[in-house]
């Protein structure tokens, strides 16, 4: 094969595939396999191929105004339950889904998370660095999603402190590197001013009022545009970005719907996605902002006790310490 016609067909490939990861998925409404919903809430499922490979997926969307449900979050101590073992315990609600980053260790969240306006789990802003680089420390603001009283939400990158019970939030990212074992307020605007570039901003932190919140990483989009945070939270590693896994993300529409996506994976009918084909997919649903979630192994989303996705694990639903709940407003309120 010559070099001209070789490049011409590596072209040709590269074309393809490009037109496959952005083409849009074509979704098919699968409410009846799990009922009773309320109006307000859909469930979609695809198994189209993605950049050739296959692929299978689910997305529920609800309406944050509807005064009929209630969107929350609940939590392990010490400990962790698996989906359905969250199901039971509130009272089998409609929605489950896995959410944070955790601790196969400690048991413990990795990431905000806040229940009926108050912080249940608290970020973790300071990972040690290694090698030549062992006294110094790679600082962070997290990404969150929340949901407020009214039904409003947000994706943003925030702060919590164990002595302060009170969550402060950043609308753009924020992270770098020095001797300190942890951060304050004062070296988070110095650095949002000074070292990233934000010198006109009155105030780089505000007061995050959530009645509900669930941190996870990196940022998917922003603005309606993909712009994903990864260099900045250090979710994963190099190139693991582009690699494919089970998936969970979760953003919001600029018309008040909320989207819960969930990726299948590490199995011979559903290879999962890159982070970069999840924006997409996200974009694609009308997300103006979104934000990944704990994926791999950890996905999973139930609806009325139904699993969706199928997840990796070989023994079935991994135990995780946090989920995200959509309940009934008679069951929210009992």
């Amino acid at each position: 094969m010559n070099s001209q016609l070789k490049t011409i067909i590596i072209y040709s490939l590269l074309i393809v595939n490009s037109i496959a990861i952005n083409a849009q998925l074509k979704w098919t409404n699968v409410d009846s396999l799990y009922q009773p919903l309320p109006s307000s809430i859909h469930v979609y499922f695809t198994n189209e191929p993605i950049d050739t490979a296959p692929f299978r997926a689910y997305y529920l969307i609800a309406d944050l105004k509807d005064k009929k449900i209630d969107f929350t979050s609940d939590t392990t101590l010490r400990r962790r339950f698996t989906p359905i073992q969250f199901y039971q315990k509130n009272k089998q609600p409609l929605v489950v889904v896995n959410c944070t980053f955790f601790s196969f260790a400690t048991n413990q969240n990795l990431n905000v998370v806040i229940k009926n306006g108050k912080i249940v789990s608290f970020n973790e802003h300071s990972i040690p660095l290694r090698g030549k680089d062992t006294l110094k420390y790679f600082h962070t603001l997290s990404s969150a999603i929340g949901i407020t009283k009214n039904g409003f939400a947000d994706v943003a990158w925030t702060i919590t402190r164990n002595s302060k019970r009170r969550i402060l939030a950043s609308p753009f990212s924020i992270s770098w590197i020095d001797s300190s074992k942890s951060m304050s307020a004062d070296s988070i605007n110095y650095y949002a001013r000074y070292i990233i570039g934000h010198v006109g901003e009155e105030s780089t932190l505000f007061k995050w009022k959530m009645q509900t919140a669930i941190g996870g990483g990196p940022v998917l989009l922003q603005n309606g545009e993909i712009e994903i945070t990864n260099n900045e939270e250090r979710k994963f590693a190099g190139k693991a970005i582009n690699d494919k896994h089970p998936r969970t993300a979760m953003g919001y529409t600029t018309d008040g719907k909320l989207i819960i996506l969930m990726i299948e994976g590490r199995n011979t009918v559903a290879h999962g996605a890159t982070l970069g084909q999840e924006a997409q997919i996200l974009k694609d649903l009308g997300c103006w902002e979104a934000l990944n979630l704990d994926g791999g192994g950890s996905s999973c989303m139930l609806i009325n006790g139904k699993e969706t996705i199928k997840p990796s694990d070989a023994a079935g639903q991994r135990a995780v310490p946090a989920v995200f709940m959509i309940l009934t407003r008679s069951k929210a309120t009992k």
